[in-house]
């Protein structure tokens, strides 16, 4: 009899361990979900920028005593791996939100399964319009700048060309095609007898740089509007080099300015392109100078914008954690709209009205300095002024 007291007892205590929330236990766990074997050139970058965050987040005494963990899991570059390894997340490991994603179709199926579950989650990198738009949701709150915002941040410089025949090259998944479609859509608007010539949308990390070059050159553009990435890229601008594509004709490029894309390029890196990036050796701020010591003080290497976005990510959660005082859902959601987190791009605002984040970014111009390419020229554009208004918001997006 003793024994089957002692017995029921220990069951019990099991059980409520079981049902009490992470946070309860003096840890507060991170579910974070992401590409990593698939897009290693950002996402190891940003995993180092995670892991600074919570060391320097738990040196300070954690969350209210709490410290901060992290439950790491690879998607496969698959919506539905995606999804089971959330799934996992939540119920087994019992973390008390949700973070990550890469690629913009597995953040659309994380942003859903946010909704499902109503566990909340942040999404860190993916960009496509949708997250915070079309298909947003009260659970769902977005860190880098949208596909819209990077596109607004070109568009005025790529409109003083004042090239009218543009040819667009751009991966064929959900983040190429709106990136095409919203730059159109803009520059339409900006140089109204502007005329697209050509499209070559071929599929994610499956590029054939010669027949796509080919095509676009047999189109005689004036411009070239480019949203490949990564390897795809690497491909692109050697075979452009190699066949002449670039000659005399301004491409204005998305991401290629970020370390991860423009080093690997070496020797081969263009001029003159009109990019969105990340300039960290040239960042004279407080904030970024001490983000950057820090960075290289514990890895010994330069940060990446992956880094800005993994640390940034962190940085915001716990934030909110702090505002919300609980990791619960409502809480958290109550929090974030309109939370103010300071980053190494300085101070960012959740917006309450579609959950985006006003974090910016830096436009330039690439040069090959040396043998290697860098940006130069460049500015910083607050993601607040590249935002449509308020009314096109509402439009867009559904009601929480």
């Amino acid at each position: 009899m003793h024994t089957k007291r002692m017995l029921a007892a220990a069951i019990a205590a099991l059980a409520t361990t079981l049902a009490s929330p992470a946070g309860a236990q003096g840890v507060i766990k991170i579910g974070e979900v992401n590409s990593y074997k698939a897009q290693p050139a950002f996402l190891e970058p940003y995993r180092k920028g995670m892991e600074l965050a919570v060391e320097q987040i738990n040196a300070a005494g954690g969350i209210g005593g709490k410290k901060v963990e992290l439950v790491i899991r690879d998607d496969n570059a698959n919506p539905g791996d995606a999804v089971r390894a959330a799934e996992e997340l939540v119920s087994r490991e019992r973390v008390d939100l949700l973070t990550g994603t890469f690629l913009s179709h597995i953040g659309l199926a994380l942003t859903d399964f946010a909704k499902q579950k109503k566990v909340f989650f942040l999404a860190a990198e993916p960009l496509t319009d949708k997250i915070t738009w079309q298909n947003g949701n009260r659970y769902t709150f977005r860190l880098r700048p949208s596909t819209y915002m990077q596109v607004a941040m070109l568009v005025p410089d790529a409109a003083a060309m004042k090239k009218k025949r543009w040819a667009l090259v751009y991966p064929n998944y959900e983040y190429g095609q709106s990136a095409a479609a919203t730059f159109k859509e803009l520059m339409k608007a900006a140089q109204p007898d502007i005329e697209f010539v050509t499209e070559q949308a071929p599929p994610l990390g499956k590029v054939d740089a010669g027949s796509v070059v080919q095509a676009l050159a047999d189109s005689k553009p004036d411009a070239i509007f480019n949203v490949l990435f990564g390897a795809d890229l690497s491909k692109f601008v050697r075979e452009g080099n190699t066949r002449g594509l670039f000659k005399d004709r301004e491409v204005v490029s998305l991401l290629t300015g970020e370390p991860e894309y423009l080093d690997p390029l070496k020797d081969e890196s263009p001029n003159g392109w009109l990019v969105t990036g990340y300039p960290w050796y040239g960042i004279d701020t407080p904030e970024h100078k001490a983000f950057l010591a820090a960075y290289q003080k514990k890895f010994d290497d330069y940060p990446r914008l992956g880094t800005i976005v993994g640390y940034s990510s962190i940085m915001s959660l716990a934030a909110g954690l702090k505002k919300a005082g609980s990791p619960d859902t409502e809480k958290m959601i109550a929090a974030f709209r309109g939370l103010e987190v300071d980053t190494p791009f300085g101070k960012i605002t959740y917006r309450p009205q579609d959950h985006q984040s006003t974090m910016g970014g830096y436009v330039g111009r690439t040069k090959n300095e040396g043998g290697k390419g860098v940006m130069v020229d460049y500015r910083y554009v607050d993601g607040a002024t590249v935002l449509p208004s308020d009314e096109v918001v509402k439009k867009l997006r559904p009601a929480d």
